[in-house]
């Protein structure tokens, strides 16, 4: 007899109407609904009233990336080839992701449309499809130019035939975002507001930022039936000692570390010790959390609705509970709640 696989992918599936996919945020903000999940069942709320949810002494933990311009158009030759970047590695060249790139070969150099002089010479070709770039800038005058030649890699679901708005680029940054490095927003953050920051702030929540560049990896779908067997891609992170330390102390006094977004979480799991204490962290993270998964760090989270047989919803199926998450879902899309990355939020409680 064969042992059992584990999770399959039919297993984090949904119904979900076309039309309850946000292209557009809503506005202001914090005008957005929240569903608050928990073990005797489901609140609609909007995320105004996240602060009556909190405790005094509690501390909001948020990704302070920001997003940058990762995708490009680039010539070889006689081709164009669209280009995704995905972050960039300690010897100074980036993995990326391109379009029409299969006859690229190592050494091939691309000029980068839009960018003055900037080219790119291909250094690798990986197995999983990615590439491996070399550009002749860096530094900060590199960021300069992706932000004169690149556009803002949305979601695929979100409709944009003519490319990014002048709007997208306001409304695709949260109100934390600092250290630029992401090529994809960390969604739960764009509900909040100064206004709201001020509501926490006047309840007696704390907050801290720590930083995960999402990559592109956020947007490829898992192809595999066993979804043990999906690897995640590699994101740089980083928690400065003042956070962990205050993280830690705040539940070391009994309160509760509240993760805006799903990326917040994935960082602290993966700096936390056994015991939950977090530790300073700067570096890579690939942690792929599946029901089953024992955490140490995160007691509540703040996070959008997924996509079906997402890693994010496998993700938020390990927090609350599969069966749990999927009657929310299944309200949510019933009660006309907005998904995905402009949509609304959930507030979670652990199973």
């Amino acid at each position: 007899m064969s042992g059992d696989p584990g999770p399959l992918l039919a297993d984090f599936d949904y119904d979900l109407p076309q039309d309850r996919i946000a292209h557009e945020p809503v506005r202001p903000r914090d005008a957005a609904r929240m569903l608050h999940v928990r073990d005797n069942g489901l609140t609609d709320l909007t995320i105004r009233d996240l602060p009556s949810l909190l405790r005094p002494g509690d501390i909001l933990v948020a990704n302070d990336t920001r997003v940058f311009p990762a995708q490009l158009r680039a010539i070889r030759g006689d081709a164009r080839i669209g280009i995704t970047l995905d972050r960039p590695l300690a010897d100074g060249s980036w993995t990326a992701l391109a379009r029409n790139g299969r006859r690229l070969r190592v050494g091939d150099t691309l000029a980068i449309e839009g960018a003055g002089a900037l080219v790119a010479r291909v250094a690798e070709k990986h197995p999983d499809g990615s590439i491996g770039l070399i550009f002749s800038l860096d530094g900060e005058a590199l960021m300069e130019a992706f932000g004169l030649a690149g556009a803002l890699a949305l979601p695929p679901y979100i409709h944009r035939p003519d490319g990014p708005t002048e709007a997208d680029a306001a409304d695709y940054q949260t109100v934390f975002a600092r250290r630029r490095g992401a090529v994809a927003a960390p969604t739960a953050g764009l509900h909040f507001t100064p206004a709201l920051l001020a509501d926490l702030d006047a309840a007696g929540v704390s907050r801290v930022t720590v930083t995960l560049h999402v990559g592109i990896g956020t947007f490829l779908p898992v192809r595999v039936d066993r979804v043990a067997d999906h690897r995640m891609h590699a994101e740089r992170g980083e928690i400065g000692a003042g956070a962990a330390a205050a993280i830690n102390r705040v539940r070391r006094n009994g309160g509760r570390a509240i993760a805006v977004g799903t990326t917040s979480l994935r960082l602290l799991e993966s700096a936390a010790l056994p015991d939950g204490t977090v530790q300073p962290f700067v570096g890579e993270t690939s942690l792929f959390i599946l029901p089953g998964y024992r955490f140490k760090a995160v007691d509540r989270l703040v996070t959008n609705f997924h996509l079906p047989r997402s890693t994010l919803l496998m993700l938020v199926s390990a927090f609350s509970g599969r069966e749990r998450m999927l009657a929310a879902y299944a309200h949510a899309v019933a009660a006309g709640y907005r998904f995905h990355s402009y949509g609304d939020a959930c507030y979670l409680e652990p199973a």
